[in-house]
């Protein structure tokens, strides 16, 4: 059977280092590993250049060098005879092998120290399987794509109007359809510096309203670079660099809600999502297993995240046309025992029973509906009008009103509290109590 470079595909995942030779004008042989091995094309390979080097020197004079690649899943090796073509300090390809690079290196804290400065395309010439004293089981087919798959969850997506439905429509279509068991969307903050997490599937907690910073670890990356991020094996570097991860029991204390993650994850893959230019958020997916995400599933998993992101750009536009909600009655009292809420203005932060809830933007949205219903016995509201409240201190554009109002009420379902909001139509919502507030704002840090 001849192979072919797309049968390679899972020798170009980094899990093993790819190593070439090349020789100096007069003969002398040198040999190179190589951090990152791109497949191009059915005829090209893609070297990162990061340093100047022997090998660079020597293919500038001798173009013909050989490649080595190993197939992660069985040990296979693989001899490419290659021919230099030319070097490349910019554009698609360049950017998205240095945006995986700068993701790996700030998981290991080498960021500023590990930059691409070029990469160089090899034309290949020939194919040669290394044979092995050992017998292995030798793949050469490529996982096929999974069309039909996603095209009943876009189907699906297409069909949503709401934020929260879309999130979920995605979410589980990744999990029954495509079989990944542990994924989270997250969208991001108006003020365009973090992502919180809106939904989850297959962690322990949800982790609802957990935070990542743009440009911090694989999701961040992905964020700030609006280019996907794809890693096939977490052993060789250090999994969530630097984002806020903290147990649970601590989020009284430190008002930092943890981020879902597997302990034991082998693969990581993130897409953000953009719509209208916009970037919405970022879709994320994590296996315990090396070589989890083929090039396909990529492709897969950006369609996903192009068609929720441009749902949820519609959801929001739509939201805004809400009409007034109607006059009623003031609601009776309800019949639960009164509980505790202390809010803290200093930091918008909501505390209710002693537990942490939320701060920002969603606190004080709380905050203003608990008031108002203290104040008018009213349970119902329109997101019109409460964009148009001055005391949220909302800006004028782009305030995402929707996606704040989700993630307030998915995180009072996920702590079970006895306030609760409920949709109850476009861009209408209620307040659902199981007993009277009883609010207490600080001003100081508690």
């Amino acid at each position: 059977m001849t192979i072919q470079l797309r049968n390679l595909a899972p020798c170009f995942e980094g899990v093993i280092p790819s190593i070439i030779a090349t020789a100096a004008t007069d003969g002398t042989p040198n040999i190179s590993y190589l951090s990152h091995v791109q497949l191009v094309d059915d005829e090209h390979v893609a070297l990162s250049n990061q340093f100047f080097s022997k090998t660079a020197a020597n293919v500038r004079a001798n173009r013909a060098a050989a490649l080595l690649v190993v197939d992660a899943r069985n040990g296979e090796q693989y001899r490419l005879d290659v021919r230099f073509e030319r070097s490349v300090e910019s554009g698609e390809l360049f950017q998205d092998m240095a945006v995986q690079l700068r993701a790996a290196s700030a998981q290991i804290g080498m960021a500023d120290v590990m930059r691409l400065r070029g990469i160089d395309i090899y034309r290949v010439e020939a194919i040669r399987h290394v044979p092995s004293p050992i017998e292995n089981t030798v793949f050469l087919t490529a996982a096929s794509p999974q069309l039909s798959a996603a095209a009943e969850i876009v189907r699906r997506l297409s069909e949503e109007t709401e934020i929260g439905a879309i999130i979920d429509a995605m979410l589980d279509g990744l999990r029954d359809r495509l079989g990944l068991a542990n994924s989270m969307a997250l969208l991001m903050d108006p003020a365009g510096e973090r992502l919180f997490t809106i939904g989850s599937r297959g962690y322990e907690h949800t982790g609802i309203g957990s935070e990542v910073a743009v440009g911090i670890g694989v999701i961040g990356t992905a964020a700030a670079e609006r280019r996907p991020i794809r890693v096939s094996d977490m052993s060789r570097v250090r999994r969530f660099g630097s984002a806020i991860r903290t147990s649970a029991t601590e989020e009284h204390r430190t008002r930092i809600i943890q981020l879902p993650g597997l302990p034991d994850a082998m693969s990581q893959i993130a897409l953000p999502m953009v719509a209208h230019g916009v970037l919405r958020g970022v879709l994320f997916a994590e296996s315990a297993k090396r070589l989890a995400f083929s090039r396909e599933d990529q492709a897969v998993l950006a369609i996903m995240a192009a068609q929720a992101a441009g749902a949820i750009a519609l959801s929001e536009s739509e939201a805004v046309e809400s009409v007034a909600a109607p006059a009623s009655p003031p609601d009776s009292p309800p019949a639960g025992r009164p509980f505790r809420v202390v809010h803290h203005a200093y930091d918008d932060s909501v505390f209710i029973e002693n537990e942490y809830l939320i701060k920002g933007v969603a606190g004080r949205l709380l905050i203003h509906l608990l008031r108002r219903y203290l104040q008018e016995r009213r349970t119902e509201f329109t997101n019109r009008e409460i964009r148009l409240t001055g005391e949220l201190r909302l800006p004028d554009y782009k305030d995402n009103l929707e996606t704040r109002l989700l993630l307030l009420r998915r995180r009072l379902e996920d702590k079970g509290a006895p306030i609760q909001l409920i949709r109850v139509g476009r861009g209408r919502i209620r307040l659902a109590l199981a007993g009277s507030p009883l609010l207490n704002t600080s001003l100081s840090r508690c």
